[in-house]
């Protein structure tokens, strides 16, 4: 148990600057809640960090915070900060510990950016067989679905690394021509000028998670985990829960090309997408279901999955290798 007046609130984060730019923006939100209250940064090596090839080759990106958790689990830091994108959907979270908050979910469109000095306005200006860089499989193959003739290359790194590739400050083997990013990458790194086209939902459906910041302790720690729940957006959760439960369904791997995304449209009503990709995008399925009756968003995410799969989801999952 965690005595949040002996000691200062240890908050596990990955090293990377926006993972330290988010995990100052938590600790402000803390500070405003208990002015009283210290808290100290504990920046964690994850093994994804420190691999640079494919991250479907060591497990998926599920390793940026498994190293993580087991800190929180052992009790050497009181509770982490996880972007909800890279927890693994098709597996519990470790035992003993638990989501307490979800913050008010940000941007979730991704967005083109292309090298300095680049007249590039739009993914439709890119000439045929241009190279772009990319991290996601489930970007790729929304990228391809729309222009096949270009060519999309995994690119990893930090965003200001990948940046750096791309502008050509740091060697490569081939020029990139644009990147596809996260828009809320860039806004928290102050990066937000780098972008050149914002892709809404309908053209790029997101990440399942996308844009959502979960705050994870250890379920028995009462201090810990009351104080974060006076942080959690109910909105963001429920709309969460529902992209969760789809994915949990699909039960994807690591490269399956899966986006979700749960809004909450104006009358109150859940609204979800779902989508399964080919890697190539030249094959997909697509569901979009309503929260009708009760508007539970667990029933509502396994509606759409129902659907998917009953349209073939499983074969084009089983159809990549992982």
């Amino acid at each position: 148990m965690t005595s949040l007046t002996d000691r200062p609130l240890r908050i596990g984060t990955r090293k990377s600057p926006m993972a330290l730019a988010q995990t100052e923006h938590v600790r402000a939100l803390l500070h405003q809640l208990d002015p009283t209250l210290t808290t100290e940064a504990v920046p964690i090596e994850t093994e994804a960090d420190m691999w640079q090839g494919d991250l479907a080759q060591l497990g998926g990106k599920g390793l940026f915070v498994k190293a993580i958790d087991v800190q929180l689990q052992r009790g050497d830091i009181d509770m982490a900060i996880h972007c909800l994108k890279d927890v693994p959907g098709d597996i519990p979270l470790p035992e003993g510990l638990v989501f307490a908050a979800m913050l008010p979910r940000g941007d979730v469109r991704d967005v083109l950016v292309v090298p300095e000095g680049s007249d590039v306005k739009r993914l439709e200006d890119l000439p045929a067989g241009a190279l772009v860089g990319s991290s996601s499989v489930r970007r790729k193959a929304q990228i391809n679905r729309a222009r096949p003739d270009l060519q999309v290359v995994r690119i990893r790194g930090t965003v200001g690394t990948r940046l750096d590739k791309m502008d050509g400050t740091k060697a490569m083997d081939a020029e990139l021509s644009a990147m596809v990013l996260a828009s809320s990458g860039l806004e928290r790194l102050g990066l937000t000028d780098r972008a050149r086209q914002v892709f809404e939902p309908d053209e790029i459906l997101p990440a399942v998670g996308a844009g959502v910041l979960a705050l994870e302790c250890r379920k028995a720690d009462a201090d810990v985990t009351g104080l974060l729940l006076r942080l959690n957006d109910a909105r963001t959760q429920t709309e969460a829960t529902a992209e969760r439960v789809l994915l949990h369904g699909l039960r994807g791997h690591c490269n399956s090309p899966i986006a979700g995304y749960c809004v909450t449209e104006p009358d109150g009503q859940l609204s979800l997408r779902g989508m399964v990709f080919s890697r190539d995008g030249s094959k997909f399925v697509h569901a979009h279901f309503w929260g009708e009756g009760l508007n539970d968003p667990a029933v509502l995410g396994s509606r759409v999955c129902a659907e998917l799969l009953r349209q073939g989801a499983r074969d084009i999952i089983e159809g990549i290798p992982h």
